[in-house]
């Protein structure tokens, strides 16, 4: 799998204000998500999950050729496995997770089970941060902005409640098309912002190029 947008944008935007001692990237893919964590933070431990084999193996490779291969680690496994071996609840959770309906596949099988929302429900998503997040922790995740409303919904019957909604549109006369959000189990007031990639093709926003110019060799 390619480095897309909406990963980048997650792993430049998730808030790391606290600290994090441990982090914990679902559906990891090759692991670019948790890769900027680990460079954007000290925690001390970087897990990661990927159901899909070959994402998983490219992931292994990919932290062990990395700078901080000794706080990254990735598991072959499902959340079910995760949350039945979990010990210490992981103070971050983060997820860039596959909402590619039915009827959207390439024809690449194993691309198609990392990409379909069928592979990994929104409900199944946060039933299991819920189980893996710490009382005091967050969660972060980047859908599309039409599925805001509903996965709010879902996050709030997990007592899971947005403070930051981050709104992104690809340039200034194009629709919102992703909604970037943290949570907390503290029901709060949210902080909502709109952020613009692109001023116009390949000639990016100040705000874009601040948020993500420490992962780009060039910007």
């Amino acid at each position: 799998m390619k480095v897309g947008t909406d990963g980048v944008l997650l792993g430049a935007w998730t808030p790391l204000d606290r600290q994090p001692k441990n982090i914990l990237d679902i559906g990891a893919g090759t692991g670019l998500i948790a890769l900027m964590l680990a460079q954007r933070s000290l925690a001390e431990t970087i897990d990661a999950i990927e159901i899909e084999e070959a994402a998983y193996e490219q992931c292994v490779e990919n932290f062990e050729a990395s700078p901080w291969a000794d706080r990254l680690f990735c598991y072959h496994a499902g959340l079910d496995e995760m949350a039945e071996e979990l010990e210490d609840p992981y103070e971050l959770i983060v997820s860039n997770p596959p909402f590619y309906k039915s009827g959207s596949e390439s024809g690449d099988k194993a691309r198609d089970r990392a990409r379909q929302n069928s592979a990994l429900p929104f409900g199944e998503l946060l039933f299991y941060v819920d189980q893996l997040l710490s009382p005091n922790g967050f969660f972060c995740s980047i859908i599309p902005c039409q599925e805001e409303a509903g996965f709010l919904d879902l996050a709030r019957g997990f007592n899971l409640y947005p403070f930051k909604i981050t709104r992104v549109k690809g340039n200034f006369e194009s629709e919102v098309k992703r909604s970037l959000l943290v949570f907390s189990r503290t029901n709060q007031a949210c902080e909502e912002e709109l952020l613009v990639i692109e001023k116009q093709r390949h000639v990016y926003t100040e705000a874009y190029k601040e948020l993500c110019r420490d992962f780009y060799l060039k910007l």
